[in-house]
Parts: structure tokens; sequence; C-alpha cells
């Protein structure tokens, strides 16, 4: 299940290096418990409408970001926690809940994102970042998504999962959060799988870090 959320701004600019305080904000409206803990069964996009000025961001027409989950339960009580506070962060804050209801993906393969694509593995005493035109980079995608199926139960022995590489989209991108660097990957990913296969990954994204911001797909 997905909300769309519409902001407008009080004219404050927002710093390029926002994430940790949407993620705070998300927490906020949550009411934050236990699932931190856990693996992430949720993702958001980024906001949207930015316009680079002095190094700063300005949303002068409004911005607006989705949140998905896979459990209805968490979306009912994100809208609670804005519905009690629609404020965020520097002077942005809620004007709109639009709820969309979970699409059919039967006939569809190929998606967007809306945030960057983070993978990464423990190699020995050092961490790997993997890209988008990393042979292996579907593998362990779809190794990470497994991982989260196996919480809800789902199992589907159709599963693949790709980048584009060929899309002229595809790029590297760098994430600094929480002052770490997270090296990412934005480009669409192919999906081959059951239906609700999909609609998993759509609602709970894909890689690492999607509690973050990270992966989220449209």
């Amino acid at each position: 299940m997905r909300i769309h959320l519409k902001i407008k701004s009080d004219g404050q600019p927002v710093p390029f290096d926002h994430q940790s305080k949407l993620v705070g904000t998300i927490h906020k409206w949550l009411g934050w418990n236990n699932l931190h803990d856990k693996v992430s069964l949720f993702s958001f996009s980024w906001l949207t409408g930015g316009k680079g000025i002095n190094n700063m961001l300005q949303f002068e027409n409004g911005s607006s970001f989705f949140f998905s989950a896979f459990d209805a339960d968490v979306i009912k009580r994100l809208v609670s926690g804005i519905q009690q506070d629609s404020t965020m962060f520097d002077g942005l804050s809620v004007t709109e809940i639009i709820i969309q209801d979970d699409p059919d993906l039967s006939g569809i393969s190929s998606f967007h994102v809306a945030s960057p694509i983070l993978i990464k593995r423990r190699v020995e005493n050092r961490i790997d970042h993997i890209l988008y035109d990393d042979p292996k980079a579907g593998e362990y995608l779809k190794e990470t998504l497994q991982t989260k199926m196996k919480e809800v139960g789902l199992v589907d022995s159709s599963l693949e999962i790709r980048f584009d590489s060929t899309s002229p989209f595809a790029k590297r991108k760098n994430v600094v959060y929480n002052k770490l660097n997270n090296i990412c990957s934005w480009c669409p990913v192919e999906i081959v799988g059951k239906p609700e296969t999909k609609l998993f990954a759509w609602n709970v994204g894909l890689g690492n870090s999607t509690g973050i911001g990270l992966g989220a797909i449209k």
C-alpha cells in the first residue's frame, strides 16, 4: 500500500543533506517502535521539486514524496501521525494525503527508481558497494529481496532482478547519510516474477537501507 504526500514550504531553504531529517520525521509520525530493529518492509521516495540555490534547496512550488509498506497497518499509523502533526522540518509541512491502492503489476516488469539503490556486502574487513554495471548486481538485489520475502512467507522460484544498465538514466549516485558515504545506483530495474512478488518489491523497495529512504521504486 502506498500514500503520496503533498507538501508546502514557508520559503525556508532546505539543506541538500536533509535525508536524516526526513527519516526522523517519518519516525515521529509512526510513533517509532521495534520496527526500527527489524528487516525494513517499507520504502519511501526522495522529496521532489527542489531547486538548487546557493548550495541549498528551495521548494518554491512545494514538494511531494511517497511512502509504501507491505503492512497496511504501518500506513494507517503513518497517516494518523501526520493528522496529529503535519509539520516536517525547515518550514515544510504536509497539506494533502493521497492513498494509492496496490496496483496490478502482472503485465509490468520495468520499474523506475524514486531514490537511489544501495547494494553493499562485507568482504573480509571492508564494505563493498556494488553498482548497476556489476555482473552480480541483480543477484544481490534478488538475495536481499528474498530475505525480506522470507519474513512474510513469500516464495517465488521464478524471481529474477536486473538493472537496465543500458538505460540513458543509469548513473552512479553518492548519498551521504550521517556522515557516511553510500555509493548507489540510479538506474531502472527489471523484475521478473509473480505479480505478488513484484508488488512486494514495489512496496518494500530494493537493495539495502530502504529504511533510510534508499531503493524506492515506482
